[in-house]
């Protein structure tokens, strides 16, 4: 899942008021009597646009050596990550040296100048999906409805039901639900959205206990399809009547769904292509219907746990583990979860990110250490596994 911040996805803005000592009135002196403030010669346009010139090469300037820099620095993360990639794959023992221990470069030169000439009205943000979006698309692409739980209890239930079967723990789906949801979301939380208040919009696509983008959805799809629609298949042998009928058209119309995502390139860039389309936020919309959306936020978190032990790490990883998988995608989260614990307070959290990633996620930044990372992930799950909507699912696991 794409990460943003710990437990709720969205943002909190912290508005700063500045206030002047003194405001531009008349001062008081006690010879001389009431003073005016003197007024400045008005600068002329021509010396203003001068001025911001001078101040922007040098700005310019200025950018430009960091980005050489920044750009140095990354190009060595990525050439020691392809040196702990190689030796994996040798199973020969990495070491401290095969990672950059030195943190990002940060830019301190001039602030970029203000110009004289007002800009331009800024382009409206883009617009996110949301859940309308979604059941609209099913029903236009599809003719699909997505079946709503009755109550938040009975999607935790089917939640706990599919991770138990696909072999999850409690510990890790309890912990990482706090982490993502905030310990109180519900089944069709998304992200922006967490708490009713003015304003309020959508940050991305991410949906459910376990956040999942359009892209999630549709890969999910296209790499676990036949498994969702086998576990869909059993469940109609305990059916009769109506409800098996209900079902059984359900799995045609998932299935139609997995054709669609299978039909576009198995690459990360098609998938979220095809997840902007009407067609994946289509898809997307079976994280709300009872019986599919548990399988995707589980499927989730199993193809994390299956691609460790397809490495050959057999042993149980802890929920924070896991998360790490989740924030930084399976190959990276991997390297960082299979480090040495005696490394962790030396290496920095940028050895796990592209630069764009490592600058959307703040979180990653200000804990800018392996074991810093992993001790305030643990600290929001603690917190947040003594909510209501934790303990709830604890309770139905």
């Amino acid at each position: 899942m794409q990460f943003q911040s710990f437990g709720a996805v969205g943002g909190c803005c912290l508005a700063v008021m500045l206030f002047a000592p003194f405001g531009p009135g008349v001062a008081q002196t006690p010879d001389r009597g009431p003073t005016l403030p003197s007024v400045s010669k008005p600068v002329s346009d021509d010396a203003a646009m001068a001025a911001y010139k001078q101040k922007l090469e040098e700005y310019t300037q200025a950018r430009q050596a960091f980005a050489a820099e920044a750009a140095a620095y990354w190009k060595s993360v990525a050439e020691k990550r392809m040196v702990r990639n190689a030796k994996r794959q040798a199973r020969e023992s990495i070491v401290l040296a095969d990672y950059v221990l030195t943190q990002p470069p940060v830019y301190a030169g001039p602030p970029e100048p203000v110009s004289p000439v007002p800009p331009p009205p800024p382009p409206p943000p883009k617009y996110i999906p949301v859940l309308a979006d979604f059941l609209k698309a099913a029903k236009d692409e599809f003719d699909f409805v997505p079946q709503r739980p009755r109550s938040e209890v009975e999607f935790k239930r089917a939640y706990a039901k599919a991770a138990a079967a696909a072999g999850l723990t409690k510990e890790q789906i309890v912990r990482i639900y706090g982490f993502e949801a905030g310990g109180n979301g519900r089944y069709d939380v998304q992200a922006g959205l967490e708490t009713p208040k003015p304003g309020a919009r959508a940050i991305s696509t991410a949906l459910g206990y376990n956040q999942l983008l359009t892209t999630n959805s549709v890969e999910l799809l296209a790499e676990n399809g036949d498994r969702v629609i086998r576990i869909l298949k059993a469940k109609t042998a305990s059916l009769t009547g109506k409800s098996k009928a209900q079902l059984e058209h359900k799995i045609a119309i998932v299935q139609r769904m997995i054709d669609a995502s299978k039909a576009v390139p198995q690459t990360w860039g098609a998938h979220e292509a095809l997840g902007s389309t009407p067609k994946g936020m289509a898809m997307h919309a079976l994280n709300l219907d009872i019986d599919v959306g548990p399988l995707l936020q589980t499927q989730k978190l199993l193809d994390s746990v299956l691609f460790a032990r397809a490495k050959g790490f057999q042993k149980p990883l802890t929920a924070a583990e896991l998360e790490m998988m989740n924030l930084t995608g399976d190959g990276n989260g991997f390297d960082m979860v299979t480090m040495p614990v005696e490394f962790r307070d030396r290496v920095p959290t940028s050895n796990f990110f592209q630069p764009a990633g490592y600058a959307a996620n703040p979180v990653a930044s200000r804990n800018n250490t392996v074991a810093k990372l992993i001790q305030a992930t643990n600290a929001v799950m603690d917190r947040e596994a003594k909510s209501r909507g934790a303990r709830d699912l604890a309770s139905v696991f």
